[in-house]
């Protein structure tokens, strides 16, 4: 018997400056790092990624502030993530990415690297974080087009 494959999922950890991309493996379980993008192609550049990758879900770190609240910044991620579901037409949904990059610094660390010399590797681990999460979790919960939450 053949498992059925699901479209992969991507995911992004968006920054002002640099936007880090993870993929799913074909059956949905492991993230893996896919790049980093120039934040002010972003749009341009993942519309030209998720036909290529065969994208079916789009999972954007969300970035709340320590207390959960949204602040300029979650708004600002609500809506790139809005704007790149008109341009590609992939639904998507948000996930806090509290202390990802935080995260992804230390597992830099101790691999040896220095994190503030490889900032696009950085945000492209966070982004593998942030979808590693989705991924560990979406068993307990059925994925959803979250921007009508937003």
């Amino acid at each position: 018997m053949q498992e059925e494959l699901e479209p992969r999922v991507l995911g992004l950890d968006v920054g002002e400056k640099r936007i880090g991309a993870a993929i799913s493996d074909a059956l949905g379980i492991t993230a893996q790092p896919l790049g980093v993008i120039d934040a002010e192609s972003g749009i341009e550049k993942l519309k030209e990624l998720i036909p290529k990758h065969e994208i079916g879900l789009i999972v954007v770190g969300h970035p709340l502030t320590l207390k959960g609240e949204r602040g300029e910044r979650a708004r600002s991620v609500e809506e790139f993530a809005r704007n790149l579901k008109t341009a590609t037409g992939v639904p998507f949904t948000l996930v806090d990415e509290r202390l990802s990059t935080k995260a992804a610094e230390r597992i830099m660390r101790e691999m040896g690297r220095k994190p503030s010399r490889e900032k696009g590797r950085v945000d492209e681990l966070a982004a593998v974080i942030i979808l590693q999460s989705y991924l560990d979790g979406k068993a307990t919960f059925k994925p959803k087009d979250s921007d009508e939450d937003v």
